[in-house]
């Protein structure tokens, strides 16, 4: 039972991550574009409106994100209590690599929508309809 306490905590930091990082990032991102902190990529440290925008879609999907993901590793936790110590390190396993991969598929989507939203040299596009 204690391994199951353990994996379970573990399985959670993950999205629990996502939504506390989310939350901040998309209702009150960073005001100066930083080194050290944030989401940092080539197109989102172009300009402070790169940089907004980026946080705010980021923290969006992150937050999204991270609730299906805490929803499944309950779930599935759930589902292994009173498994042999091997199939719950085996489900703990698979559950913290699912978070981690649902965790980079934000990345790929603001990429995407920095692509769409802003031209290389980070001006924004001018929709016309």
């Amino acid at each position: 039972m204690w391994l199951w306490l353990f994996m379970a905590a573990c399985c959670l930091l993950i999205p629990a991550s996502m939504i506390f990082f989310g939350r901040k990032y998309a209702n009150d991102p960073p005001k100066q574009i930083s080194q050290w902190s944030g989401y940092r990529t080539a197109m989102s440290i172009k300009n402070a409106d790169t940089w907004e925008f980026a946080h705010r879609y980021f923290g969006k999907a992150w937050y999204n994100w991270g609730w299906w993901v805490l929803i499944g590793a309950v779930v599935c936790m759930c589902l292994c209590i009173g498994s042999t110590e091997e199939e719950v390190g085996l489900c703990g396993g698979i559950v913290c690599a699912t978070g981690c991969i649902a965790m980079c598929i934000p990345i790929l989507m603001t990429e995407i929508a920095l692509k769409r939203e802003f031209h290389m040299d980070g001006t924004r596009r001018i929709c016309q309809k």
